[in-house]
């Protein structure tokens, strides 16, 4: 996937959040610059996933990066959930926040969008289609449950490091019995729906493109 338009949306919304710190003499939202670098990073694992594929690297070094990835896409459509920061915060018009918070989760969501597509390319041309398919869905899906343990858990990419044991046992107590905790069953199926559902009309997008196309 074409990376500029992406760098350009990054620092599209970058500038709106520098003019509103500007305006306002605040950092209130200044958060938003950290979660975009976070939504970024899926994008740099996936590229260095398709430099190892092209190169033939071991299976155990791409497999490391693979899961590195993981780790970190749930960070991109993360960047949607900030909405519930949004208020009325004068001397910056409510429309002005409307627009640089769509302006964010719009990038974090295509910068998981485009890493998705990477990836499924890589494991497409090694397993086939329908494996690169079921990693991107499955990937979008476990999004889902991603966004709400960082929303509502509060938990990081990089805990899976620094406190693998608390994070899996939390992890484990949903999914045992996912029924006991209906906010993260239901959070985690809304989102990964609708990343599968914008992801899937991406792809019908990109069809219809290239048909159309003269020539």
């Amino acid at each position: 996937m074409h990376k500029a338009p992406l760098g350009v949306l990054c620092a599209w919304s970058v500038v709106m959040l520098g003019a509103r710190m500007w305006y306002s003499g605040r950092g209130t939202f200044s958060f938003l610059a950290w979660n975009l670098l976070l939504a970024a990073v899926p994008v740099v694992m996936a590229v260095v996933l398709q430099a190892l594929a092209l190169r033939r690297a071991p299976a155990a070094l791409q497999f490391l990066v693979f899961g590195a990835w993981l780790a970190f896409l749930p960070n991109a459509p993360y960047l949607i959930t900030d909405f519930v920061h949004l208020a009325a915060r004068p001397p910056v018009p409510l429309w002005y926040d409307i627009a640089m918070l769509g302006s964010f989760a719009a990038t974090g969501a295509l910068l998981g969008y485009g890493s998705v597509a990477d990836v499924e390319a890589v494991i497409a041309d090694r397993f086939g289609t329908v494996a690169g398919a079921l990693v991107a869905f499955g990937s979008l899906g476990l999004c889902g449950f991603g966004i709400y343990l960082g929303r509502f858990g509060r938990w990081n990419s990089w805990d899976l490091l620094t406190a693998p044991s608390a994070l899996a046992r939390e992890a484990m107590a949903v999914f045992a019995d996912p029924f006991a905790q209906p906010r993260a069953l239901v959070v985690s199926t809304i989102y990964g729906l609708v990343l599968m559902l914008g992801y899937a009309a991406l792809h019908g997008f990109a069809r219809s493109l290239s048909r159309n196309r003269p020539g």
